[in-house]
């Protein structure tokens, strides 16, 4: 069942060509899908002269029992959000997701096509709300030499902006994007800086010599 909109409780505004056309104290969040929340901003909160054409839409919510009159607008019309004084990209941040980044002497097992690919007791699990864990592993931990630069790049809005490695096997086979990094993580991910993630949808892993089945999650690309 989908949640009801409710208001959120940061400054939200937005900017375009130079101009803030947004600044609100009162967003009201929508989850028009179940993974985060859309903002919806009031009318009197938002400079529509200033928006681009076909960027908004009107509309009136109910609102913890009261009708709200707000504006729609497409997140990637306008240059910058910001959530009170922070660049905010890719979405709005949902309150209830929470990270936690943490320490770990579990042995991270990992192989592509029965090879290899990194093999550590040093990982950093990343636990995020709704998703499995996330190991980042050292450096050092992984076969750097399979590792191939990809042109991918992806945005989190809770982690910063990742870039990735695919994987080039040693008869040739070629698997994209299994590997990203994150080297200047937001502050609240500082602890993943410079490590190594793996897509763990599409590898084999093992932790402490246990197979793991492979989860599935609502992520279609890489950057989760």
């Amino acid at each position: 069942m989908a949640k009801p909109p409710e208001r959120g409780r940061k400054r939200v505004r937005a900017v375009v060509e130079g101009r803030v056309v947004v600044d609100t104290l009162a967003p009201v969040l929508v989850w028009e899908w179940p993974f985060y929340p859309t903002y919806h901003l009031p009318v009197a909160d938002v400079d529509l002269d200033g928006l681009p054409d076909g960027a908004i839409r009107r509309l009136t919510l109910e609102v913890e029992g009261e009708p709200v009159d707000v504006v729609r607008i497409d997140w990637d019309a306008m240059d910058q959000w910001f959530e009170e004084d922070e660049p905010v990209a890719v979405h709005a941040r949902d309150p209830y997701v929470r990270i936690d980044a943490l320490a770990s002497s579990r042995h991270v097992e990992v192989a592509v096509d029965g090879v290899v690919i990194a093999d550590s007791t040093h990982p950093t699990v990343l636990f995020e709300t709704r998703l499995p864990p996330r190991f980042y592993l050292p450096l050092p931990d992984v076969r750097l030499d399979l590792l191939r630069p990809s042109d991918t790049v992806s945005h989190c809005p809770y982690k910063g902006t990742a870039t990735y490695w695919s994987v080039e096997l040693p008869d040739g086979t070629r698997h994209p994007d299994l590997f990203w990094t994150y080297r200047a993580p937001l502050p609240e991910s500082q602890k993943v800086a410079g490590l190594a993630a793996v897509w763990t949808e599409k590898v084999d892993l093992r932790l402490d010599g246990v197979a793991q089945t492979r989860p599935r999650t609502h992520f279609e690309v890489p950057g989760t």
